[in-house]
Formats: structure tokens, sequence, C-alpha cells
């Protein structure tokens, strides 16, 4: 089983970055080329909501996201420190005036890895989060000897 770990500042300008190694990466473990695209598009989006949690609550820990390649699936988790239900958070802007703006961000997000990943698990706690997407591979082909 090999690991490659990718930390960044919560900064979206990060987010391209980590996108970019997720798809070399799953590209290398055996993840179907078709489904590149949706690596790509999911672990954007879960660094984007991992981001937007440290910004909105004013985390300077790194965000975390783990490039996991196994037997015949390839995992990525992305994790964040930031408290599942935070209390007490001054927010600004559309935010301020509906506290359900964020959770329903949130929920949208979440929404879309999960049509873009068959496999999902989120979880969530006052420690943080992670979400774990995981993809089926392909075994490189075995070199036929006369």
């Amino acid at each position: 089983m090999a690991t490659v770990e990718l930390r960044f500042s919560a900064l979206p300008e990060h987010v391209r970055t980590a996108r970019l190694v997720a798809a070399a990466v799953a590209r290398r473990a055996g993840v179907d080329e078709a489904v590149l695209d949706e690596v790509r598009l999911a672990v954007g989006e879960a660094c984007s909501r991992a981001v937007g949690l440290h910004q909105l609550i004013g985390i300077t820990a790194p965000v975390k996201v783990a490039l996991i390649e196994e037997e015949k699936q390839f995992s990525i988790e992305v994790g964040d420190e930031a408290p599942h239900a935070p209390t007490g958070v001054r927010m600004s802007g559309a935010a301020a005036d509906d506290p359900d703006v964020e959770a329903e961000e949130d929920e949208m997000g979440l929404a879309v890895i999960s049509g873009l990943v068959d496999d999902v698990e989120v979880t969530a706690g006052e420690h943080g989060g992670l979400i774990r997407m995981t993809w089926p591979t392909t075994p490189p082909p075995t070199a036929v000897l006369p």
C-alpha cells in the first residue's frame, strides 16, 4: 500500500495543485482514464470545501490530502480541522444575515462530490472532518514472455 500525503495552506490557489497531483497519482495507481476528470473535480470540490471551512473559522492549520493506493482500489482522503458544528463563529456578508447559507453551500458541495464518486464516506466531529473517496483500479498488464 503506497500513500502520498499533501498538506497545503488553506488558500484557494492551492486547490488546483491538489487536483493535479491527485489526478497524476490516480493515473499511476491504475484508475481508468475515463474517470480521471471526475477524480479532479471531486478532489477540487473537497479541497475547496476544506479551504472554505478553514477560512470561515480562521483556522491556520493546513488542509490535508492523502492519496492511498491499495490492491484493487485508489482512495483520496481530504481532511480539515474545522469543528463539525461551529458555535460562536462570527460570519460576514450573506452568511451573517442567513446562518443557513453555510450549511446549504456545504450540502451542495457534498452533493456534487457524491454525484461524481460512487464510493464516498464523510465523517465529521468536533476536531474536524474527513471526506474519503474511493475508485476501483485495474492492475497493470503483465508482460507475456514467449
